[in-house]
């Protein structure tokens, strides 16, 4: 494709491999160019369509003045991506390209589908070696930073290996644009993505080599962790893995942008939650059932209390039968009526109870049923005793009369 103008700026870009295939977006590390990918374009063309441009200060893009963001680094991105037309895009980026996918995943993630973070960190813990190389370069250009800086980027055996790789990449650090680098430099040492990283949740694979002295992968482990779900792979390199260790960098990646089985996983946990919520309403109905288990205590309760009431009354009417007059003490009984109210009911009660004694000698059935009685008849003689009493008296009055009589 060559340049792509954005605004007033230009950014080279090359974009290869099927048109329908799924877009790969690549970032270069700091001092190289869209070429230190080369190892991998066979493979990935086969699959991806792949889009890589030259960082901002570096290659054939633009190199103002500094100093750099890493978020000016993301916007960058972002730009090149609306400028193409896509939506979203799979991320890879080593070194510096995998700081700049970090910023993507935290404040832009919904334009990342995947995400390969390799070789890199989300902060330096040391700014006073890239002061001194800043300074280095400002002086004496970059040819005076490139031994040492390829020293960290490739360990011994390689160089010794491969020697042509090596100074293909060593060209390219030393054609990149002084105050380009500069202002890179500053990105890279002022950066501080440890907290913000924490919110990435697109499925990240990190990379490290065991033998990186520029970001040890000791970092790499740290974002590993910091991003939910994040793979991690440590390969035996250096600095630009990709380049000393290519074909196994190269498997990795493309397994986990082929990978199907991250998203099955994310989908498994709404699932889950769901089995949860149909278990509460058997729980509602465990509660209903130790409800109706108390409740039922109640009803016995309720059944024992009105066969007391039916005692009671049942009591009530065997006293009423033998004695009239107390109904209307206990038809003038009331529930209702207060404590005081009470004792003065009682008090009539008691004297209404009173009355019947009185009134005992005048019930005549009593009377009947003993006269009905054979051994009770006695008592009906006695009458005739006093009438015969009656007339000997009056036999002796006569008497008395006649000898008075006689004695004139």
């Amino acid at each position: 494709m060559g340049q792509l103008n954005i605004g007033s700026e230009s950014f080279r870009v090359e974009i290869e491999g099927p048109e329908d295939g799924p877009v790969l977006m690549l970032s270069n590390s700091l001092g190289t160019d869209l070429h230190m990918w080369d190892p991998q374009m066979p493979a990935l063309t086969q699959r991806f369509r792949i889009v890589r441009y030259d960082s901002r200060g570096h290659g054939g893009s633009v190199a103002d003045t500094g100093p750099y963001s890493i978020a000016m680094l993301g916007r960058d991105a972002l730009a090149i991506m609306d400028a193409l037309d896509l939506h979203k895009v799979n991320w890879l980026g080593l070194s510096m390209g995998g700081m700049v996918g970090q910023w993507l995943l935290a404040h832009a993630g919904h334009r990342i589908e995947r995400a390969v973070l390799s070789n890199t960190s989300s902060y330096m813990p040391d700014a006073r070696p890239w002061n001194a190389r800043i300074l280095t370069v400002q002086k004496s250009g970059m040819a005076s930073v490139a031994q040492t800086v390829v020293d960290r980027w490739f360990t011994p055996e390689f160089q010794g290996r491969d020697p042509a790789a090596v100074e293909r990449i060593a060209t390219m650090l030393r054609t990149t644009p002084a105050l380009g680098y500069i202002a890179a430099c500053a990105a890279v040492r002022d950066m501080d993505q440890r907290e913000s990283v924490r919110s990435a949740r697109r499925p990240t694979l990190v990379i490290a080599g065991s033998r990186d002295p520029a970001t040890p992968a000791a970092l790499g482990r740290e974002i590993a962790k910091a991003i939910p779900g994040a793979a991690y792979v440590e390969l035996d390199a250096a600095h630009l893995s990709n380049i000393e260790q290519p074909e196994a960098f190269t498997a990795a990646v493309i397994k986990f942008f082929t990978a199907p089985a991250r998203k099955a996983a994310v989908k498994k946990k709404p699932a889950a939650k769901k089995v949860v919520a149909k278990k509460s309403p058997a729980k509602k109905a465990v509660v209903k059932k130790a409800a109706t288990k108390k409740a039922a205590p109640k009803k016995v309760a309720t059944k024992k209390a009105a066969a007391k009431k039916t005692a009671t009354k049942k009591t009530a009417t065997k006293k009423t039968a033998v004695k009239t007059p107390a109904r209307k003490a206990v038809a003038k009984k009331s529930p209702a009526k207060k404590a005081i109210g009470k004792k003065v009911a009682a008090k009539k009660v008691v004297a209404k109870k009173a009355a019947p004694k009185k009134a005992a000698p005048k019930k005549a059935a009593p009377k009947k049923t003993v006269s009905k009685k054979p051994v009770r008849k006695a008592p009906a003689r006695k009458p005739a005793a006093k009438k015969t009493i009656v007339k000997k008296t009056a036999t002796k009055k006569t008497a008395r009369k006649t000898a008075k009589r006689s004695s004139r």
